[in-house]
C-alpha cells in the first residue's frame, strides 16, 4: 500500500512571518496593516517630498492600524516631521534653500501653527474643509498656466518680507489646524509671492512644511496624543521615501516636478471634494 502523504503545517493568514513578527508585536498592529502602513509611508514620502500631499497617503493608512482619529492626527505629525526633516536637509544641503533668508517667514509659519493645533479641537472646520478642494485645484491651474521664470539669487532675502510673514502665519496655522494640500499651498505661495522657481519652491515647501509639522507634533506630544511606536516606525520608512523624492526632483528639476505636481494636487482636490461635497 502506497504511504499516505502528510500534510505540511497550515500557515495561518492572520500569523505574521518571522521577519514581522517583531514589529507587529511592539507596534500591535496585524501584518497586513503593518504592509499597508509601511508602504504608504514610503509613497507617501516620496509623493510629499516632490509635490506635498503625502498625508492624504499617510494618515488613511495610520487610521487603518485602528489608531482612534485624535491619536492618528498626532502620530501622523510624528511621521510627517521626520519625513521633512528628510526632505527638506537635502534641499538645504544642496543649497537650493538658505534658512537664513526665511527667518521671519519661518518665525510666523511657527506661531501660525502653534495657535492652529492649540485651537483645532475648538473651531469647527466644515466650512474649511469645503472650501479646501477648490483652492487646491487653483494651485494646480497657477502652475499650469504660469509663464517660466528664473528664481531669485539663494542669497537673496525673500521679497515683501511683510506679506512673507503673512503667508508664513496663515499656512502655519492651516497646516496646524487642519492641514491637506499645504505643501500644494506652499508651493504656489513660494511662486506667486517670493518669485521663486518651482525647483526652490518646492524645496522652501519642504522647509516650511518640517517647521509647522515639529511644532504641531510638540503640541499634541505635550497633549498625550501620539503614538510613539507607530509614529517612528512609519517616519523612519517615510524619511526614506522622501529622500529619495527630493533627490530625484533636484536632479530632474521643474520638468520632473510640475506633472507630479499638477497630477497630486488634482488628485488631492478631487479626494477631499468626493469626501466634503458628494459622499
Amino acid at each position: 500500500m502506497a504511504p499516505v502523504p502528510v500534510a505540511g503545517p497550515v500557515r495561518d493568514p492572520q500569523r505574521p512571518s518571522s521577519v514581522l513578527r517583531p514589529f507587529v508585536d511592539l507596534l500591535g498592529v496585524d501584518s497586513a496593516s503593518l504592509l499597508l502602513l509601511l508602504g504608504a509611508a514610503f509613497l507617501g514620502g516620496w509623493v510629499d517630498a516632490v509635490a506635498g500631499g503625502g498625508g492624504l497617503i499617510v494618515l488613511p493608512a495610520i487610521l487603518s492600524a485602528g489608531l482612534p482619529p485624535h491619536l492618528a492626527l498626532g502620530t501622523n505629525k510624528l511621521a510627517g516631521t521626520l519625513g521633512t526633516l528628510s526632505s527638506s536637509r537635502a534641499y538645504v544641503r544642496r543649497g537650493i534653500v538658505r534658512p537664513r533668508a526665511w527667518r521671519a517667514v519661518a518665525a510666523a509659519t511657527f506661531a501660525g501653527a502653534l495657535a492652529g493645533t492649540l485651537l483645532v479641537a475648538r473651531v469647527p472646520a466644515d466650512l474649511l474643509r469645503r472650501g479646501v478642494p477648490v483652492l487646491i485645484a487653483a494651485s494646480a491651474l497657477y502652475v499650469l498656466l504660469r509663464r517660466r521664470r528664473a528664481g531669485c539669487p539663494p542669497d537673496d532675502p525673500p521679497p515683501r518680507p511683510l506679506a512673507g510673514a503673512g503667508v508664513g502665519g496663515a499656512l502655519g496655522f492651516y497646516d496646524g489646524f487642519f492641514g491637506p494640500g499645504v505643501g500644494a499651498f506652499w508651493t504656489t505661495a513660494a511662486m506667486a509671492v517670493f518669485r521663486l522657481d518651482l525647483l526652490r519652491a518646492s524645496g522652501l515647501a519642504r522647509y516650511m512644511n518640517f517647521i509647522s509639522n515639529a511644532v504641531s507634533l510638540a503640541t499634541f506630544a505635550a497633549l498625550g496624543l501620539v503614538d510613539w511606536g507607530v509614529g517612528l516606525a512609519t517616519g523612519a520608512v517615510l524619511m526614506a521615501g522622501a529622500w529619495l523624492g527630493a533627490h530625484s526632483a533636484i536632479r530632474f528639476g521643474a520638468p520632473f516636478i510640475r506633472p507630479v505636481f499638477v497630477t497630486v494636487v488634482l488628485a488631492i482636490a478631487g479626494k477631499l471634494a468626493w469626501q466634503e461635497w458628494i459622499r
